[in-house]
């Protein structure tokens, strides 16, 4: 029968993503800040780090989505997650060592990777594929207004007394995130559809449609054949590693011109591109289903090449922070579209959790190679040659997009590529 979400759930769901978002990234750019302000390292060991964190999660994001797809237990991988991120931050300042940063970052790094798929599994699972873009659009729009309100909150804290609140801000939230989670009914969760096996259901659905159920997930071979979903992996590679290394330059820029206010300006730059954010996802859970996935990309792809162009023209703070307002586009439109476009690809495979990992996989190796690379080249070349490249890069992804990609929208159930009940393997 179609999937119903109550004004309970949904409000538990807005809850969620709204506190979990200071504690899915752990100490995203905060680390580089927090690393060059009070431990006075240089910029190449700040990025070799966070590649170091990076690969953890990049090793932990196909069998996380794996355990996911299996799991009957989502609520509580989501809070031993939070546990794990929260615990491995609020440890820093008691380190001093590379190792030691470098492993209790990776720790934090490989707990992050059940977040984002879990949220989406629990999400599908509870409002089903017809309602799953419009619910997406919200749960983004919820993530970012939780990220500006913690960098806010983190902003003038820091101004006070200094880089190290962010880590106690960051254990509030992953309190409230439990508690948000438990609000969430273990029975609301269908754990057939939130791995893809499911009727298309929601809130707007009529009856269902005779053989749209699949008892049994399909082989994996049909994956790593579907080329749209192999062309929308390279993009997001692309457009990981283009994204990912511009914030903490920022704030490496910014804390550079005024250490005293570094993390404080960091947090207006995560402000800025929040607030920007929230409409955003909105807007995109609205119109995917009637615009289609693959023009809306695409204008991700180019903002974020235009951004990359946009930061070498001046080191004026005020510049800075209105180009980082960028990132609310790129982003917002990335996270929410993410999730359906791999829905849509894997419809009816029983695979859907684990499809989000294998990309996410390679989206952090996007990722983990852009914080590397960009680290060295400013060593090497300065931050505008950095920044350029970044922005080469995510030009170079659209062009292949543009060219490569197929709509994935779908209007019927047969996933793009695929083939709906193939016998397992």
């Amino acid at each position: 029968m179609p999937l119903q979400q109550t004004p309970g759930q949904q409000r538990s769901l807005d809850a969620l993503n709204f506190f979990l978002a200071d504690v899915r990234d752990g100490l995203g750019p905060y680390l580089a800040i927090y690393l060059l302000s009070v431990q006075h390292w240089n910029e190449a060991s700040i990025g070799l780090v966070m590649t170091v964190a990076a690969m953890a999660g990049i090793a932990a994001q196909t069998p996380a989505g794996a355990l996911i797809d299996r799991s009957t237990a989502k609520r509580g991988l989501l809070i031993a997650a939070a546990i794990a991120v929260t615990l491995a931050s609020v440890t820093l300042p008691l380190l001093q060592s590379f190792e030691a940063v470098a492993a209790t970052q990776a720790l934090a790094g490989a707990a992050g990777a059940i977040f984002a798929p879990a949220v989406a599994a629990v999400t599908l699972g509870i409002v089903g594929p017809r309602a799953f873009a419009r619910r997406t659009g919200r749960n983004e729009a919820f993530n970012h207004a939780g990220n500006a309100v913690a960098a806010t909150l983190a902003g003038v804290s820091a101004y006070f007394f200094g880089p190290v609140v962010v880590f106690w801000l960051m254990s509030a939230m992953a309190v409230a995130s439990i508690f948000a989670t438990l609000s969430i009914p273990a029975k609301a969760i269908d754990d057939q559809v939130a791995r893809g096996l499911a009727s298309i259901g929601g809130l707007d659905a009529g009856p269902p449609v005779p053989d749209q159920r699949h008892d049994q997930p399909s082989g994996f071979k049909v994956l790593i054949t579907c080329r749209p979903l192999l062309i929308f992996a390279a993009a997001t590679v692309l457009f990981h590693f283009a994204n990912a290394a511009m914030l903490p330059l920022v704030g490496q820029k910014l804390t550079l011109v005024n250490r005293e206010i570094g993390t404080t300006l960091m947090s207006v730059c995560i402000v800025a591109a929040q607030i920007v954010m929230v409409p955003v996802a909105m807007l995109v859970g609205h119109k995917a289903d009637v615009w289609g996935r693959k023009p809306i990309f695409a204008v991700a792809l180019g903002v974020l090449a235009l951004r990359g162009a946009l930061y070498p023209l001046s080191d004026n703070p005020f510049w800075l922070v209105g180009v980082q307002m960028l990132d609310g586009v790129g982003a917002g439109i990335f996270g929410a579209l993410f999730p359906l476009v791999v829905a849509d690809l894997t419809r009816g495979t029983g695979h859907f959790n684990i499809s989000q990992g294998a990309i996410a996989t390679a989206t952090g190796i996007g990722g983990a190679l852009s914080t590397g690379v960009a680290g060295l080249i400013v060593v090497t070349a300065g931050y505008s040659a950095a920044f350029l490249t970044l922005a080469a890069i995510a030009a170079l992804g659209l062009v292949l997009f543009v060219v490569l990609m197929p709509e994935t929208r779908q209007t019927g159930l047969p996933a793009i590529g695929l083939a709906p009940g193939m016998p397992a393997e």
